[in-house]
C-alpha cells in the first residue's frame, strides 16, 4: 500500500483549515520538521508509538531546541552552546574528516535559515 508523505508545509496548511488532528498510521509518514511544526502549532497527532514518524533517533540531540519561534516564549539555547553541540555532534560522528572553517561556515548557515541569528 502506497505511504502518504506530510511535510510541513503540509501541517502548516492544515493547521490553517482548522484541521488540529491527524491519524498517523503505518502509511502515514511525517517529516521531522512536519512532526516538529504540528507540535509547534498543536496538531495533535494519534500515533501509537512515541517516536516521531520516519524521523532517526539522535542522542546527541537529546535537549530540546524549539525550532519554531512562532510558538512559544521559552528561551533557546545560547548560541555559542547551540554551535559547541552541533561541532561536537559533528566531531563524534565524523571525527577529523571535516575541514573546521567549512563547518563553522554551514553552521551559520544554518543557524541563519532557522532564524537563530
Amino acid at each position: 500500500m502506497p505511504k502518504i508523505f506530510f511535510t510541513e508545509r503540509d501541517i502548516e496548511e492544515m493547521a490553517a483549515r482548522g484541521e488540529m488532528f491527524l491519524e498517523v498510521s503505518d502509511e502515514v509518514v511525517l517529516t521531522e520538521l512536519a512532526y516538529e511544526k504540528a507540535q509547534c502549532l498543536g496538531v495533535r497527532l494519534h500515533q501509537t508509538n512515541s517516536l516521531p514518524p520516519a524521523a532517526p533517533i539522535r542522542p546527541y540531540l537529546a535537549q530540546a531546541v524549539n525550532s519554531c519561534p512562532e510558538c512559544s516564549t521559552s528561551q533557546k539555547p545560547a548560541e555559542a552552546e547551540l554551535r559547541k553541540r552541533i561541532r561536537d555532534a559533528v566531531a563524534a560522528r565524523l571525527g577529523t574528516q571535516v575541514d573546521p572553517a567549512l563547518l563553522e561556515t554551514i553552521i551559520t548557515r544554518v543557524l541563519n535559515n532557522v532564524g537563530m541569528k
